[in-house]
């Protein structure tokens, strides 16, 4: 197991009264697993993947992850875990526009106590893995969407986590390049045995997860491996 929740519960405060945006959601992902959450706009995907680490706080419930309770603990040890063990994937890329390719790669390299030197060796190997290599010195805007997307993947696991967050990392994309993007993350998680937990509104993407969680109104619906 390398992440849980119990009981999850988060509630915000609303004119017509109390909304639960989870509602008692309990699941367990297991290392090397591809989940899959779906459900239809308002069922809760987004808060549940932004409360699993501590950028929306949880009214109630437990978050373990790797054996140890992370929901009661302080902004700053959850900062340390999400810079060690966790890789961020956005629909909207979020790469830094007067960066090149080799140095928005770099960005999570540079919290870490590395030299320069290393940062762009780690940063170019993970580049020529996802076939990049020549695209190194371009600009954001002087690449296409797809591969403005496969730069976010490498950002995302040129630090080693153990588990990738990825919210609709398909959403701006056409079908085709969706399937190239699908079959990098497929190809990360059973290559590097990285545990993927995947917001879709797709699916063909859903369709991709070992573990499949389904959220309605806050609950999970239907949740099968």
């Amino acid at each position: 197991m390398i992440l849980q929740g119990e009981n999850i519960v988060k509630q915000y405060q609303h004119d017509r009264g109390i909304i639960n945006a989870l509602d008692h959601v309990s699941f367990t992902v297991n290392n090397g697993d591809f989940v899959t959450v779906t459900g239809p706009s308002g069922s809760g995907k987004s808060t549940l993947l932004l409360s699993l680490f501590g950028l929306i706080r949880l009214t109630s419930g437990n978050i373990i992850f790797e054996g140890h309770r992370i929901d009661n603990i302080s902004d700053r040890k959850l900062t340390d875990i999400r810079k060690k063990s966790v890789g961020y994937i956005l629909q909207s890329f979020a790469l830094i526009p007067y960066l090149t390719t080799l140095q928005n790669v770099m960005v999570p390299l540079m919290l870490e106590k590395i030299s320069g030197k290393e940062q762009v060796k780690r940063a170019a190997e993970i580049l020529d893995y996802i076939g990049l290599s020549d695209r190194m010195e371009h600009l954001p805007r002087e690449l296409s969407a797809g591969q403005q997307q496969r730069v976010a993947i490498a950002r995302s696991i040129v630090h080693k986590p153990r588990l990738i967050m990825a919210d609709e990392p398909t959403g701006n994309l056409d079908p085709a390049l969706s399937l190239e993007i699908l079959e990098f993350l497929k190809k990360i998680n059973q290559e590097n045995k990285i545990t993927i937990i995947m917001v879709t509104h797709s699916p063909v993407a859903a369709g991709y997860g070992t573990m499949k969680l389904h959220l309605n109104e806050g609950k999970i619906v239907i949740g099968n491996s």
